[in-house]
């Protein structure tokens, strides 16, 4: 067993708090957390925004795809506009979060964490009509903001959209990246699927390969960490599910629930 899993707060914890918030990153801050994961995209205008969605009608009281939308605009809604607590742990009155939360830019979010907590930043792709695309510079400007806070050596960067990947380490060769990887992107029955997928995220120039934890099995972390990667679970959102994943040897969990590794 690993005794040393990177615990991280998926989002900040999404069940407890508005997801990808100051809110939800100051509370994950008050758990036995090692990291945050957050999820950064480009306003029009060229800012980058920690935010999930490509759109931001679903998480927010406004409308729009994101590569429309400039900073003003995003920074005047109410990311908590929609959340509902999944834990029974909190409750308000009216249902939702108490007072409004605005987007927060990337560089707010990394001041929170230094001299706390790692990082986990997933680089996200555009997306219009189900298309994907890159936004432009997006590389270039997390790293510059990643050195502004001085977070070299506390952020892992992870992405499904590989490509991206070694352009990063080509632009900052000590930064630790790690490639998401999902059914969307891995097909498991596929002959020869893992031993193809070790040598595909070395090609990459990884550290890491963050799984979901429905393709996660109990020899995969052995077999990463013989091909010189670290395995990450996401995610991971009940105690026992948490121990049972631990046992296999994974290197981090990724959870909605950060108050449950208090129990791990």
């Amino acid at each position: 067993m690993n005794n040393h899993i990177q615990r991280v707060a998926h989002r900040g914890g999404s069940h407890l708090a508005p997801e990808n918030t100051l809110a939800a990153f100051r509370h994950a801050l008050t758990l036995p957390i090692d990291a945050i994961e957050l999820d950064v995209h480009m306003s029009r205008d060229g800012h980058p925004i920690v935010f999930h969605d490509h759109t931001v009608d679903k998480r927010t009281n406004g409308t729009g795809n994101i590569l429309d939308l400039d900073l003003a605009y995003l920074r005047s809604l109410n990311a908590a506009a929609h959340f509902r607590k999944a834990s029974l742990r909190y409750s308000f009155p009216t249902g939702g979060w108490p007072e409004p939360q605005q987007i927060p830019t990337l560089r707010e979010v990394l001041d929170l964490a230094r001299g706390h907590v790692q990082a986990y930043i997933e680089i996200k792709p555009s997306k219009r009509n189900g298309v994907y695309g890159h936004y432009p510079n997006i590389p270039e400007t997390v790293l510059e903001e990643v050195r502004r806070a001085g977070m070299l050596d506390h952020v892992l960067i992870i992405s499904f959209d590989w490509p991206i990947l070694p352009l990063i380490k080509s632009l900052e060769p000590t930064l630790q990246t790690g490639a998401l990887v999902s059914r969307d992107v891995w097909n498991p029955h596929a002959r020869d699927a893992l031993d193809t997928l070790m040598g595909q995220v070395n090609a990459l120039g990884c550290n890491w390969i963050n799984i979901t934890r429905d393709l996660l099995t109990p020899t995969m972390p052995t077999i990463a960490h013989n091909h010189g990667l670290k395995l990450g679970a996401w995610t991971v959102n009940n105690l026992n599910a948490m121990r049972r994943f631990a046992a296999t040897g994974v290197d981090s969990l990724t959870s909605d629930r950060p108050d449950l590794f208090a129990k791990l």
